[in-house]
């Protein structure tokens, strides 16, 4: 696949050549508690320093504690990283000590760990497959479905991918809201609700507690970090699965392997960036094998360095273009802007 994520030779070829890389890439699977500990340290240990920071700074600079309020949400979207990796059953070698440290996290990302991390599971095992648009993802209609609505149904498909809701209003509200409630309908979910509960129950412990301990200035600066965290997690699952040459396909023809490395981008982001978001950004990677712990995914980019060919790599600012993707075109195999749309509709191919 070249940049642009173009298929280069038949799905067999593609197939063969994902399977000899999952060879390569296994021995990176092994979780490194040493490595852990490390980012546990500098992870939590920056966010809590710069927290006191902006508490201290409130009644002098709400510039200078808006701007430290970004920086920390950076902070907390590498600890989220913790929690996405003990969910997948990664991060450190004890499952015990797995969950506890997951659960640890949510306090501070506000996202419950085992129903998320059920949740975001069943995403890895249905990346990109139509009939399943309503979980972990997000919603994406067809060329066909658009087509098939009423003008107010459009109008409202339109307002749900308009910039100010897709990555301002609806993080804020994923977070809050979407996440305190037992929403999926699925008997293995139904089994976790008591657990969503309780997480929710101590996180607004955790809130109100320390916000008789040290004032409502608390709440304050924890939901102007959240709001931040919640901007720069949406959209970066966004960029990840709704590039151009994506993957999206009917059960009868989807392909998991062909999902993870066509269904996900490589976000070809600087060091520092990579660094703050775990390495997320090689996403292909990550939903080729999700057992690999977020330390050793660029290991495994310098092990395979041909593999990236396969997937569409797009760099921060071709990034920007993407958010204009609104509908998934099958016949063409590719997200395209509703301006786009119109002009096949215009033409009489839509």
């Amino acid at each position: 696949m070249s940049k642009t994520g173009k298929v280069v030779g038949d799905t067999k070829e593609l197939r063969s050549r994902i399977t000899e890389a999952l060879k390569s890439v296994k021995k990176f699977q092994t979780p490194d508690n040493t490595k852990a500990t490390i980012q546990i340290i500098n992870s939590f240990g920056p966010f809590l320093l710069v927290w006191v920071l902006m508490y201290f700074l409130w009644d002098y600079s709400i510039v200078a504690v808006v701007g430290l309020a970004f920086l920390n949400a950076l902070f907390l979207v590498r600890i989220f990283i913790i929690q996405h990796d003990c969910g997948h059953q990664s991060f450190v070698k004890s499952k015990t000590g797995r969950d506890v440290i997951g659960f640890a996290c949510s306090l501070f990302s506000s996202i419950p760990y085992s129903y998320w991390a059920k949740s975001h599971h069943f995403h890895h095992s249905h990346n990109g497959m139509l009939e399943v648009r309503d979980i972990g993802d997000i919603h994406t209609l067809t060329v066909k479905e658009f087509k098939d609505m009423s003008k107010f149904k459009r109008f409202w498909y339109r307002v749900y991918r308009s910039p100010i809701v897709m990555f301002v209003l609806g993080p804020i509200y994923y977070i809050l809201i979407h996440n305190r409630l037992p929403l999926i309908n699925m008997p293995d979910f139904k089994a976790l609700r008591g657990k969503l509960h309780i997480n929710n129950l101590v996180i607004a412990g955790v809130f109100v507690g320390l916000a008789f301990l040290v004032g409502v200035k608390f709440l304050a600066i924890q939901f102007l970090i959240l709001g931040f965290f919640s901007i720069i997690a949406i959209w970066f699952f966004y960029i990840q699965h709704q590039h151009e040459h994506g993957y999206k396909e009917w059960q009868s023809k989807w392909d998991y392997l062909v999902a993870a490395i066509k269904g996900s981008s490589y976000y070809k982001l600087p060091a520092w960036l990579n660094w703050f978001t775990g390495n997320i950004a090689i996403h292909h990677i990550h939903h080729l094998n999700p057992a690999i712990p977020n330390y050793n995914l660029k290991s495994c980019v310098e092990e395979i360095p041909w593999f990236n060919k396969f997937t569409t790599e797009v760099t921060f600012f071709e990034s920007l273009k993407l958010a204009k993707n609104k509908l998934w075109d099958e016949a063409s195999e590719r997200m395209i802007t509703l301006k786009e749309y119109y002009q096949m509709e215009k033409m009489g191919f839509a």
